[in-house]
């Protein structure tokens, strides 16, 4: 696929799944379009790779719709919503507003971002949700990041299917835990359950891996580049796990 004069949009670009995947589309020629809350990181962003484009949206407010939609200036062939969520403990005593605006980013984001490129879309455009292992593997310790998550792998399903005529394709793309900050905040959160020194849960975690490893934010973007390719678009709706083998049960 011929990606010159194409733009790809990446919301949460100045994260660690974000810089990963800004440098891979980069380097497969495709203009770049960074989007995160703060202008100061994405200045910090730019000067790492002067060639990209930035702007300052929130995409929990739907002012963000607008703001991005005046900022790209040619044919979409991607788009990527990655941005996080917080952490907040488990089911019985995560603040119900916590839940709330994880849902908000992660569901009404993508939804946003979707509407906000939608004029500039095009048959093989891939629109491309990060969400997260922990949506079909609940976990204890972070019941905002597995509703949210969980919400995103059916709006996605929806989109292809609102889509599909079109040509334009959605996907899903599930990491298991990632040697990130983020990660770390949820390892600190069962420490402090469970009274326990934090690099202890964290070889915990990683032990849950059959390969007894963490998902990398470069792993992360090669799934991205690699939806990029035509033969993708029967992957429409669906979901690249990249969980190292932590899903034990059937889809």
């Amino acid at each position: 696929m011929d990606n010159r004069q194409k733009t790809a949009v990446v919301v949460g670009a100045t994260g660690a799944f974000g810089q990963a995947i800004v440098k891979t589309l980069l380097a497969e020629g495709l203009q770049v379009l960074a989007v995160a809350r703060r202008q100061n990181s994405l200045d910090a962003l730019k000067e790492q790779y002067p060639g990209i484009r930035t702007v300052a949206a929130d995409i929990s407010e739907d002012s963000s719709i607008e703001i991005i939609h005046h900022a790209v200036t040619g044919p979409v062939q991607l788009v990527v919503h990655g941005p996080g969520v917080g952490v907040a403990g488990g089911i019985l005593v995560a603040p119900t507003a916590t839940m709330v605006d994880a849902v908000n980013i992660k569901v009404g984001g993508f939804m946003r971002l979707c509407r906000a490129v939608d004029a500039y879309l095009e048959p093989h455009s891939r629109l491309v949700a990060i969400a997260g292992h922990y949506g079909l593997e609940p976990t204890a310790y972070a019941a905002s990041a597995g509703v949210a998550n969980a919400a995103l792998f059916n709006v996605v399903r929806q989109i292809s299917l609102a889509l599909g005529p079109r040509g334009v394709t959605a996907h899903t793309i599930a990491p298991g835990p990632a040697d990130t900050e983020r990660l770390r905040h949820v390892a600190t959160a069962r420490a402090e359950q469970r009274g326990i020194e934090v690099e202890k849960v964290l070889e915990e975690m990683q032990a849950e891996s059959s390969i007894g490893a963490f998902t990398t934010p470069e792993q992360v973007a090669w799934a991205v580049k690699t939806l990029l390719a035509v033969e993708a678009d029967s992957m429409t709706g669906s979901t690249l796990m990249l969980d190292s083998g932590r899903r034990r049960g059937l889809p």
